[in-house]
């Protein structure tokens, strides 16, 4: 089975003996779960893009390894037109989900692994490139999501990995055996861990020497004793457990997810082992994994930008304003932000080169500048069409009193119809669709949306912190400073 779609994606999940805690208690029916399956939902909507003909041409690529036909979130990147068509496939993917589809830390990982496995063996002569290469096939046959782990909990952020007061704050190996490893510890934030089939685990920063036990890299399955998860909690997530919830939800059949791994003293065999104490290059990995996920927000949040600013001129029809010209303007201008973020993404891409072990790397400093413009531009996306909505996005009433027929007016009216009267916009425009494209823009902007929209624009993949170091260190000033001096006619002394 090389392709699945959506559903045969879903039952799959069902196979697996994932543990999984929230709000203190197990949870055992967890892909039904009416907080969770919206982001089950997300995922399995990369599935249907592979197994429909229509979006085939971005969701199917040819796998390098098997000469088959794959789901292009499990391929490794051939050419700069790979690069482009993943960008592509992000965007209208957002168009389809309004949300995280939770796949693209996978792809972005085994990436990263491929090319930095090749280049540690040819340093140690180890053997990992290809056992990475044999896990690689059986996840592309599979047609597998893997969750690329590689956030820390960190603890102290001013002490090393070996420095730590408690020394599981970094994922670690506790024993080495002669079949393998076991490893203690957790990663935090992970995008899509629950509704993973496996994880692939990377260090999450540069490791010195006395870090050896901390350089390990590393791939198991969700189910695998020992490991964990911890469901993260959203805002007005709990809106999707009223009885009978739908308007208030805003995007009722999508969103994103995010877990505490914990790995309680897991057994690795060595067939799954791609780096292990090999520390000078746990650095290498973290950037490359970290470039190719940057370059991946200039998709998939531009295709949720495209979502969100055809919801703000929906808000400004229903309210009877879309020919003002100070909301054309506005509009005009989240296209222009959108449209920015895709060309950063586009451009990343074409610009990319190939590595030693013959996989496409995107253009390292576009690509941290096209994340750094990501943790800007979606908030004033979003702060331009809450403006566009009005205040009414956050104060209406709720679904149940939209729908109540207790009555409580003089002439007997029941509050569902005092709200529709009240809240009623164009009077050809029914009030209820106006509520659904307020409590919309509500989710993304500031709800349990903003998670996978503004929030993970600003953190995910890294800080803003982070892109800056990274174009420091890539943006040529002194190659710059040589440009100027000729022109300028300025000689060395």
């Amino acid at each position: 089975m090389a392709i699945m779609n959506g559903q045969e994606y879903i039952e799959s999940l069902r196979k697996l003996k994932t543990r999984v805690y929230m709000f203190g208690e197990k949870i055992d029916d967890w892909v039904d779960h009416p907080m969770i399956r919206p982001s089950i939902n997300c995922v399995a909507a990369t599935y249907d893009a592979a197994a429909e003909a229509s979006e085939q041409g971005l969701a199917v690529a040819t796998s390098n390894l098997t000469g088959e036909k794959i789901n292009r979130f499990t391929h490794i990147h051939q050419s700069t037109d790979d690069l482009i068509k993943k960008v592509k496939m992000l965007r209208m993917l957002g168009q389809k989900t309004a949300s995280c589809f939770q796949r693209c830390v996978g792809m972005d990982a085994f990436n990263a692994e491929y090319s930095t496995t090749f280049e540690i063996d040819e340093k140690y002569g180890t053997d990992y490139h290809q056992r990475f290469l044999e896990f690689l096939k059986m996840v592309q046959e599979q047609d597998l999501t893997v969750d690329g782990a590689m956030t820390d909990p960190k603890g102290d952020r001013s002490k090393s990995p070996s420095e730590q007061a408690n020394p599981d704050m970094y994922v670690r190996i506790v024993e080495r055996r002669e079949d393998g490893i076991v490893v203690r510890g957790a990663k935090a934030h992970q995008t899509g861990a629950l509704n993973s089939h496996w994880h692939l685990f990377m260090p999450t920063i540069a490791m010195k020497e006395a870090d050896a036990d901390y350089a390990v890299s590393f791939a198991c399955p969700s189910d695998v004793e020992g490991l964990y998860m911890i469901y993260g909690r959203q805002a007005s997530d709990t809106r999707k457990l009223e009885p009978g919830a739908d308007i208030d939800l805003g995007n009722k059949n999508f969103g994103g997810q995010e877990t505490l791994v914990v790995l309680d003293d897991v057994f690795i065999p060595n067939e799954y082992v791609f780096m292990c104490g090999e520390w000078d290059f746990a650095g290498i990995l973290v950037e490359r994994f970290a470039g190719y996920h940057r370059q991946s927000y200039g998709g998939c949040k531009v295709g949720v930008g495209d979502v969100i600013i055809g919801a703000a001129g929906l808000a400004a029809e229903y309210n009877g304003v879309e020919r003002a010209s100070a909301v054309r303007d506005k509009l005009v201008e989240m296209t222009h932000l959108n449209e920015t973020l895709y060309c950063c993404g586009i451009a990343c891409s074409a610009e990319g080169h190939p590595t030693k072990a013959g996989n496409y790397e995107i253009n390292m400093l576009q690509a941290n500048v096209c994340k750094l413009n990501v943790t800007r531009l979606p908030y004033e996306i979003g702060r331009l069409a809450e403006d566009i909505a009005g205040g009414l996005m956050v104060t209406m009433p709720s679904e149940r009193d939209m729908k109540s027929d207790l009555p409580v007016g003089r002439n007997g009216e029941t509050i569902g119809e005092i709200c529709e009267a009240y809240l009623q916009g164009k009077a050809d425009v029914k009030t209820e669709s106006r509520m659904r494209v307020l409590r919309f823009l509500e989710n993304i902007c500031i709800g349990a949306g903003a998670v996978g929209y503004r929030t993970e624009s600003l953190h995910g993949a890294g800080s803003p912190q982070a892109q800056r170091i990274m174009i420091s260190r890539q943006g040529s000033f002194e190659a710059k400073k040589r440009l100027a001096k000729k022109i300028a006619g300025i000689t060395e002394e």
